[in-house]
């Protein structure tokens, strides 16, 4: 009996361990291959899918018809032409010369055979390449002459196109034997690989076109769908494909009218709440602008001004956020234009503002849209630092293959010398209503993001270089 300590047993455990960390590393490497080589749309998929199997079949059937069909057909033929050129061998040896004459006419008229006698003719056997590779021919016809003659022999594929030269070594001197090779040589072969490509080819266009036009219908909806989400007015989509397609696309359809609707309650009863709140507001101003002048209550008669001013303000803001900027429509703008006019009007109402910009950015933009972001952002910046730069930059972005390869980003960065934003709190900033200042309605970065993601954008706030905050605004081109 033998005893293992516990270190041995230790170290074996450490060594399956080991090893098994190494196949499930091995395995993971496999499946990331096949991901990587795998298509990755879905016509590519689907094709993959229906031809795959279809060629394994087919490759079964072929190795089936070579293996059994083909190989036998092949080995019969060869053995019925070499059992005739060894007969015809031995009667030439047997016969007398004057007969030879009528071996041959014999063999040219009853076995379709060209007979020809070269006397005193010495051969040497030649093992020449193989003419068809792919067929066992050449090699079952020298089997079955080697089975039948015990003369030297050899057999010439290459010299006649439409038949096969044996030459046999007799005593005193060549046969040499011309058969047809559609003796050797059944078409089916070719039949049937026809048949295999053709119906493979004719399934793999009817599955292409088919599914081109189901794959279409898709991303005609995901285009509309993108559209729609940054807020753009595509119109009902045509319902089309498959039906699973055309009732996404009928639910499509519907959800748009849904949000349209909602939208547009949403903003008609906010515009009303906004022009009834306004009326008292105008009468307030009203009155107080008609108040005898008292010098006693003009501190007081000038914090209400402020106040109403400051509700004003605060109604705009409450209704441009709720209102969104869906009404506008999509048009090519100069971005480095906007930014630079924004920038202007800062300057003039005493900002230290300074931009770093290409000469023009065009790009796809709701201008009054991205005019009122910059200008929260840049409001904001303004309210909290006493310097602040802006910047407008083009950067690429690494696309799918189905993807356009020129696709990029247009990034416009704010950034302030103020005291900035916490990392942990800067998510919260975004927040409808999110803050602690007492002039602001904290609507104003939450504006700002409704509008550059309505675009298919983002922006994030991150440490600036001025030692403030950084509001980076991100925009597809």
């Amino acid at each position: 009996m033998t005893f293992f300590s516990g270190a041995r047993l230790e170290r074996a455990g450490g060594g399956v361990s080991r090893a098994g960390r190494g196949l499930n590393r091995g395995a993971k490497l496999l499946a990331r291959a096949i991901r990587f080589l795998l298509p990755r749309g879905m016509l590519g998929r689907s094709l993959l899918m229906i031809l795959v199997p279809l060629v394994v079949v087919q490759l079964v059937a072929l190795q089936i018809f070579y293996g059994a069909h083909l190989d036998v057909i092949s080995r019969r033929l060869a053995a019925g032409v070499a059992g005739e050129v060894a007969m015809l061998a031995e009667l030439m040896l047997r016969e007398p010369e004057e007969r030879r004459g009528w071996i041959t006419r014999e063999a040219a008229w009853r076995l379709d055979l060209v007979m020809a006698f070269q006397p005193g003719a010495h051969m040497q056997v030649v093992r020449r390449p193989e003419s068809m590779p792919l067929l066992p021919l050449e090699e079952d016809l020298d089997q079955a002459l080697e089975d039948r003659l015990s003369l030297p022999f050899d057999t010439d594929w290459l010299g006649e196109p439409r038949s096969v030269v044996i030459r046999v070594q007799l005593p005193d001197g060549v046969l040499l034997a011309e058969v047809p090779r559609k003796r050797l040589f059944t078409a089916t072969i070719y039949l049937f690989v026809i048949w295999l490509v053709g119906s493979a080819l004719l399934l793999a266009a009817v599955s292409v076109v088919f599914l081109r036009n189901q794959v279409r219908a898709i991303r005609r909806l995901s285009g509309a769908a993108e559209a729609f989400g940054m807020g753009r007015d595509v119109g009902s989509i045509k319902p089309e494909g498959a039906t699973e397609i055309r009732q996404a696309a009928v639910a499509f359809n519907r959800m748009q009218d849904r949000v349209r609707r909602f939208v547009s309650q949403r903003t008609e009863m906010l515009a009303g709440i906004s022009h009834d709140l306004r009326t008292p507001m105008t009468r307030l101003n009203l009155g107080l602008a008609m108040l005898p002048h008292v010098p006693e209550a003009e501190e007081d008669i000038a914090a209400l001004n402020q106040d109403l001013a400051e509700m004003e303000r605060l109604i705009a803001a409450y209704l441009s956020f709720a209102r969104g900027e869906g009404t506008e429509q999509v048009q090519p703008a100069d971005l480095v234009e906007l930014v630079q006019d924004i920038a202007g009007k800062a300057r003039r109402a005493g900002g230290e503002v300074t931009v770093t910009a290409p000469e023009s950015l065009v790009l796809p933009l709701r201008s009054d849209a991205i005019r009122r972001c910059l200008g929260n952002l840049l409001d904001n910046a303004r309210r909290h630092a006493s310097r602040v730069a802006l910047t407008v930059e083009f950067l690429h972005r690494h696309a799918p293959e189905s993807e356009d390869r020129n696709a990029g980003w247009a990034v416009v960065s704010v950034d302030d010398d103020g005291p900035g934003i916490p990392p942990d709190q800067r998510e919260q900033a975004f927040r409808a209503f999110a803050t602690s200042r007492a002039d602001g309605s904290g609507l104003g970065l939450a504006i700002a993001r409704d509008i550059v993601r309505a675009h298919g954008g983002d922006i994030l706030l991150e440490e600036s270089p001025l030692g403030g905050l950084r509001a980076r605004l991100r925009l597809p081109v």
